[in-house]
């Protein structure tokens, strides 16, 4: 069984999407830069190991990477999953888990990377929004695609209502994805893209507002 590690910065609402998930893997740790965040206590009441590894605690982020490295180490992950881990990455971290490390992204990547997605989206009139899992590059929210899920953007539309409809996607498709990386039911090809094994993809158009 393979072992996955997440890293949280805040509530957790994805890492306990995937710790409610049954995924054939064992979390074997949560791990946070903040000691207040709210998802440890979710991970300690399930009996998950935790750790907390301080980015205040370090003069700069190639320092802070290299004590995080060393902690997630220490549980031997096949995979790190990223759910509102809130630091950017050096391009060495990156580098010595390419290929196991995977981040949520509230948006359909390459559109609308970094913060605020939903507001830009709304501000910018786009029809069909959504999130994206994908492993993650050292190009800030790029990286090979795993999957993605979109919604409609309605007239009516708040920023709050489109994230709250972009959040229920993402706590469908992070489990999904871990899912196909447990199950090697995916993988990377020499080019960088993902490819799947044996499954067959929908061939259907998405399309907002609906044609008449």
């Amino acid at each position: 069984m393979k072992n996955i590690v997440i890293l949280i910065s805040g509530r957790g609402s994805n890492m306990q999407a995937l710790l409610e998930a049954g995924l054939p893997c064992q979390v074997a740790a949560v791990i946070s830069n903040r000691a207040d965040a709210r998802g440890l206590n979710i991970a300690r009441a399930r009996g998950i190991p935790t750790a907390v590894v301080n980015h205040r605690d370090y003069a700069d982020r190639d320092s802070f990477d290299a004590a995080l490295a060393r902690t997630i180490d220490t549980f031997n992950p096949d995979y790190v999953a990223l759910a509102g881990f809130m630091r950017i990455l050096t391009a060495g971290f990156v580098a010595r888990y390419r290929g196991k490390l995977l981040n949520i992204h509230p948006s359909l990547l390459p559109a609308y990377s970094g913060l605020n997605t939903h507001a830009r989206a709304l501000h910018d009139g786009v029809k069909i929004h959504g999130c994206t899992v994908h492993f993650v590059s050292s190009d800030l929210d790029h990286g090979p695609i795993i999957i993605q899920a979109a919604v409609p953007v309605l007239q009516d539309d708040t920023e709050q209502t489109l994230a709250a409809k972009v959040l229920y996607e993402e706590h469908r498709i992070y489990p999904q994805a871990v899912r196909w990386l447990c199950t090697d039911q995916i993988e990377l090809n020499e080019h960088g893209q993902v490819v799947f094994r044996q499954r067959k993809q929908s061939g259907h158009t998405l399309i907002s507002p609906e044609l008449e």
